[in-house]
This record gives C-alpha cells, structure tokens and sequence, in this order.
C-alpha cells in the first residue's frame, strides 16, 4: 500500500498531547481515508468530534533499478527507533532543556538534563509510490523510569516525496542510510535549510545516527550554521507509527555531556575504502546512491566540531561559494563512515557521498 500523507500534521508542528491521532482506512488502491478523532474539554464540559478528509494519490515516476534500490531502502529504514536526541551549539557544546519542561526533582537537585528521549517512527514502503515519511517525538524528562507516565512533549511529522513533501532533496541508500534536505521559514521569517545525515552502523543494522545540520539562507552570505541536533537511534520493531513506547526497555541513553571526540582523532590523511554518490541535477527529488570510486583527502580543522557519540560535524564554504556539509562516525580507532554533501550557495543540493574511510596519517 502506498504511503498516503494526511494533510493533518505539516513539517515544524508541535502538537501537546490532548492533540488527535488519525487512524487510517484504505478504500481504494489509490485512496485513503482519515478519521481524526478530536477532544476539547473545559472545567464544565466536554465534547467529541469525528471528521473525514479523503487522500488521493499521485503516482511517482520509478525505473526498474530505482524500484529495487527503494525496496531495499525501505526494509533497512522502516521500524520504529527508539533513543535521545540533543541540541548542540556551533562549539560543540549541548544545550539544556527548557526549565519548564525538566520535572521539579531535578531542579531542586541541581541537575542539568540535556537529552529528549525520543521515538523516530519512520516508514518507506516497498511497493508503490516512494514516500519517505518520519515522525520525530520528544517525551517529557521523567525521574526514573516511569513508563506509564510518559507524555508527548511535541510531535514533527515529514514527508519526502508524495502530494505532502517537505523535502528539496533526498538521496537513500539501500542499506538504510539516507541524506535529506528540509527547507522552511521559522517563526522570524527567516530561511531555514536543514541537512539531515542519517548513518547506519554497518556492524549493526538495527542501530543508527542521525544528524541534522541546521542552516540559516541569507542572500548575501549564502548558506551559515545556526547549530546541531543530534539523535542516537535503535531499532525496536515494525512500523506502527509511534504507537507503542519503548520506556524502561530502551537500550540507549542519554550522550548529550559525555566526552567529545577528540580532533586529534578526525584531523589527518583518510584513505577511501568503499563510496556511493548520489547527484541532483534534474527535478526530482528522490535519488538513490550508486557506487563510485573511493577517494583518499586530508581533514583540517576549518569548520570542524566534535561532538559526543564518536561524531564529528564539518560546515564550511568552499572556495567556488559552495559550501561542504560533512558528518562522521568514528567506529574504531582508525575506521569512520562519513557523509558528505556540497550545497550551491542558495542551499540546492548538487551531490552527496557516503563513504568508509581508514586515518592513514594523523596531524
């Protein structure tokens, strides 16, 4: 069955808990229908609401080879994936929770909470039109574990691809990784651009990173970091759209204030093993990566931040304009899976690679 936006949610929503679910019922191949279910309740009285919204589906132009690479990419990336999240400054440095939203314990003990557990629910379906669709949920910080009481903090929900896209470009790779570029306006009216890297631990294919670089377009600077978000990720079972949370089970933790990676440990020569590339060049928005020659490049330090999880960010402009959006994942000593992507200076995507790479020669 395709994957059928709901025109419900748009890309950027927080939603507080009271807000509906819909539930979906297919009535056509190429149809859907959502029943949203809204309550609204006041200290002297409730009421319930039923609505009806019809979806219709455009079909999606595929090859052959694209259907494959996609139906590859859908089984790696769909699930449910539990873990945290965190924001960071362009330094490096995280970013604590609002007060408000840190439980009363916590503030009279003193500690600081930088960490959103989080639930990623993420679905690609195999047939049919390639919509990629993700829903990021943040939970209140609870003391404890205190599964029962989990509440929603905000919900965002994305489409790529499909009558409800978000995206300006994605590129996917069928072992679940993906690269994706998300523009909006934020509440300033100024143009944001977010590049989010998502990586697979190719050791563990039921473990993930994903990082989103958050961009600021300005007409005369071109492109310009505003900060990081960083979300560590496990797979916890099929699709069903953040219905079911993982709680106490969850096998991640908090990473927000553990130790950096050291730039000693990024800086250097790096042999290329293995690469893919993807590139844009025409209008559509979903490519899949395909495999290229690996290269060998030496990493300074211009644009470098480390980051916690064995992670590094790299955010700088090149000497044509364009600008180098990197993010690694150091796996061992001396190995590191990488995702690189030049952006043209109004934040167009022209290419990306995802390559694996041995530190040949430190700096």
């Amino acid at each position: 069955m395709p994957l059928l936006s709901a025109n419900v949610f748009s890309q950027k929503t927080a939603l507080p808990l009271s807000n509906p679910k819909p539930r979906l019922l297919l009535t056509s191949p190429k149809q859907l229908f959502i029943f949203m279910t809204v309550s609204s309740s006041s200290s002297s009285s409730s009421s319930i609401a039923t609505t009806t919204t019809p979806i219709t589906l455009e079909p999606a132009k595929t090859d052959a080879g694209a259907s494959s690479k996609w139906a590859e990419f859908a089984k790696r990336v769909s699930g449910e994936w539990d873990g945290y999240g965190a924001d960071f400054t362009l330094d490096g440095k995280p970013v604590e929770l609002p007060e408000l939203v840190v439980p009363e314990a916590y503030r009279e003990w003193g500690v600081q909470v930088f960490d959103w557990q989080t639930q990623c629910p993420t679905l690609a379906e195999e047939t049919g039109d390639p919509v990629l669709y993700c829903k990021l949920i943040k939970f209140y910080p609870t003391v404890g574990c205190e599964a029962d009481a989990a509440t929603r903090h905000s919900v965002e929900q994305r489409f790529a691809g499909g009558t409800e896209n978000t995206a300006s470009a994605l590129g996917y790779d069928t072992s679940g990784s993906y690269i994706a570029t998300w523009p909006f306006k934020d509440q300033y009216e100024r143009e944001i651009l977010e590049v989010e890297h998502c990586l697979v631990d190719p050791a563990n294919k039921e473990i993930r990173v994903r990082m989103i670089q958050v961009g600021q377009l300005n007409s005369e600077a071109g492109l310009s970091l505003n900060g990081l978000r960083v979300f560590s990720e496990q797979w916890y079972g099929p699709f069903c759209d953040g219905e079911q949370l993982g709680a106490c089970s969850v096998r991640e933790s908090g990473f927000a204030s553990t130790s950096a990676l050291e730039a000693s440990q990024v800086v250097g020569k790096w042999e290329g093993k293995i690469a893919s590339v993807v590139r844009f060049g025409d209008s559509e928005i979903l490519h899949h990566f395909s495999a290229d020659e690996p290269q060998n490049l030496v990493r300074d330090d211009i644009g470098l931040v480390t980051l916690p999880k064995k992670l590094w960010s790299v955010f700088k402009e090149l000497d044509n304009g364009e600008t180098l959006c990197e993010v690694g994942w150091l796996l061992s000593d001396n190995t590191a899976i990488t995702s690189r992507c030049i952006l043209y200076k109004k934040g167009v995507l022209k290419e990306a690679t995802i390559s694996f790479e041995n530190l040949l020669q430190k700096v």
